[in-house]
């Protein structure tokens, strides 16, 4: 009696400790990951971003920064995101439908877990509640809009995991004019490559089709190799890999990578006419290069390959 005593206490100790914690966190107590984050719980999770949001809370990073960010390399969205604190957001080792395309658009994520009976059952019955339509894999699809990137973590499933073939791969492109980041397999390979603008980032190719996987949430925190990805995030796909910017941190990427441009094309022309050497080019510029370097953007403003409005800004940003 004493034994059981003791164990009662202890279960009620910690289901309260448990209960105060949640309560501190301003959450339900809950065991399991949501299926979607509420808004307030999305705007909790991102409070660096200030800007636009869609109606559920996500982060919404405009269309002219997603444009501009095509012509991003991974190199110089790499180095902004590291120096600002950011180490592991950059995922390499990737399969590619289309070898040349670039990828870019805001993350919808999704995590797939393998499947379980009886929580397989809840789940679709929490989707029919919410009036979702089919089977689990077309729910994250619905969700797409035009910018998006379907993220997800398909737990590298092989034999019965791929959770797109050719015809979601075609909705996916209707509905957000993008393509995907599965940390996972598909299908169809040969029908999904003829999709003119479907740039798909994947682990390898597979003949089978979904049935061993369940979702766990769509719009939450999920994993992309050694990469926490949060709803918003903006997609950066080249050959080299995929880079998943933090929203609050995309605007500063795309103007420091056309400033490196411009001032590559500087450098170079003066390395060419021999007003520098090579070392003061290579190194930290005086002053009287940077001035150099403004009074050249003002005078080639219209030839250069970054739009006359972007220099003009970058100009009003500029001390000289």
């Amino acid at each position: 009696m004493k034994y059981i005593l003791n164990k009662y206490m202890k279960t009620s100790k910690l289901v309260l400790f448990c209960a105060i914690v949640a309560s501190l966190l301003g959450t339900s107590l809950s065991w399991g990951q949501p299926l979607q984050f509420s808004k307030k719980d999305m705007v909790r999770h991102t409070p660096e971003w200030r800007g636009e949001r869609f109606s559920d809370g996500r982060p919404k990073v405009s269309d002219g920064i997603l444009e501009r960010m095509k012509e991003v390399a991974i190199e110089e969205a790499w180095s902004v995101l590291r120096n600002a604190g950011y180490e592991s957001q950059f995922e390499r080792g990737w399969k590619r439908t289309n070898e040349e395309g670039v990828l870019v658009g805001r993350a919808l994520t999704v995590t797939y877990m393998p499947r379980r009976s009886g929580m397989n059952e809840v789940i679709d019955e929490i989707g029919k509640k919410e009036g979702r339509v089919g089977n689990q894999v077309s729910w994250p699809i619905d969700m797409l809009v035009m910018g998006d990137v379907y993220v997800a973590d398909v737990h590298d499933q092989e034999v019965g995991g791929p959770i797109i073939g050719g015809n979601l791969a075609t909705a996916i492109m209707k509905n957000s004019g993008n393509g995907v980041v599965f940390d996972g397999e598909i299908r169809d390979r040969e029908q999904i490559a003829k999709i003119e603008g479907f740039n798909a980032f994947v682990r390898d190719w597979n003949p089978s089709y979904y049935w061993a996987s369940m979702i766990m949430g769509i719009n939450t925190p999920t994993r992309i190799g050694r990469v926490t990805v949060m709803p918003g995030d903006v997609v950066l796909g080249r050959p080299d890999g995929v880079i998943f910017i933090p929203p609050h941190l995309a605007e500063k990427v795309v103007k420091t990578s056309e400033l490196v441009r411009l001032r590559d094309a500087f450098g170079f022309e003066r390395l060419r006419s021999g007003t520098y050497l090579p070392g003061e080019v290579d190194g930290r510029w005086t002053d009287k290069i940077e001035k150099d370097f403004s009074g050249w953007l003002e005078e080639h403003i219209d030839e250069l390959p970054i739009p006359r409005e972007q220099i003009q800004e970058l100009l009003k940003e500029r001390t000289w």
